[in-house]
């Protein structure tokens, strides 16, 4: 019995490691070839350099764009972290149709981003709202909205509504309460929130490809330039450069995500 539950252990975790070399083995590809002295895409590679960063440094055209996608992700986060701290916490209490109000806050999640980037361009165009960043801010306020009410009801779900009771009966108004009482004890997921929304937002080329008008964000310059055979190991530099700081805000957010949902 022993032996065929490891035989099945090793197994299950050779297809693991197969699927994950599968699903990221590409994308470990994209700072590789970053630091190759070469304009194609080959093995085998050519000398080692750090060019292209300082080419994507010195691209004036891809400050701009870097610039719009940072306003429209720091916008999006804020505002989907403070709708979703709401949300989730009339979402964690009994409250009639909870069950349909919280699956109309993950609809965004179930709708192909290409049909949602359509219906809101649609939209905007019928009410007569010109495109720009603050059309996108709302396109990705819709996108990042139902990963803030997630990550908010996970620690909600476990905070103790009589400490907030107590701070009442002790005279603090609500607005007191929130800010002293129910604010520090969620500020990790709070955190987490920002964070995750940030990057989805910053990350996101559909719904930013059809709101932005003439205002580029990154993924739509990284796009543009695309078009370009000579331009494409900026493009690739400008990737890894995404990748990795991607990575190191998600690991943060969920550093942070987790503490808080182990002390629930």
């Amino acid at each position: 019995m022993n032996t065929r539950r490891t035989k099945r252990g090793r197994a299950l975790g050779g297809y693991a490691a197969l699927y994950l070399l599968f699903l990221y083995g590409p994308v470990l590809l994209l700072p590789l070839f970053s630091f190759n002295d070469s304009v194609f895409i080959a093995f085998p590679l050519s000398r080692f350099t750090t060019r292209w960063y300082s080419a994507m440094a010195a691209d004036a055209d891809m400050h701009v764009a870097l610039a719009n996608s940072l306003k429209v992700a720091i916008a999006a986060s804020l505002a989907s972290t403070a709708i979703g701290l709401m949300a989730a916490r009339a979402l964690v209490r009994s409250i009639p149709g909870r069950a349909f109000f919280y699956g109309f806050a993950n609809l965004p999640l179930f709708i192909p981003d290409i049909v949602l980037g359509i219906a809101l361009l649609v939209l905007l165009t019928r009410i007569a709202l010109p495109l720009s960043l603050f059309t996108v801010v709302l396109g990705h306020f819709v996108l990042c909205l139902p990963f803030a009410v997630g990550v908010l009801m996970s620690r909600l779900e476990g905070f103790d509504i009589s400490l907030e009771e107590a701070s009442r009966d002790l005279g603090e108004n609500a607005w007191g309460t929130f800010r002293r009482v129910t604010l520090p004890l969620v500020l990790p997921a709070v955190i987490s929130s920002l964070l995750l929304s940030f990057v989805v937002s910053f990350d996101d080329f559909l719904i930013a490809f059809f709101l932005c008008g003439t205002d580029t964000t990154l993924p739509v310059y990284i796009w543009g330039e695309l078009r370009f055979p000579y331009k494409l190991p900026n493009v690739l530099a400008l990737g890894a450069t995404i990748l990795m700081v991607s990575t190191v805000v998600i690991a943060i957010a969920e550093s942070l995500r987790r503490p808080g949902v182990a002390r629930r």
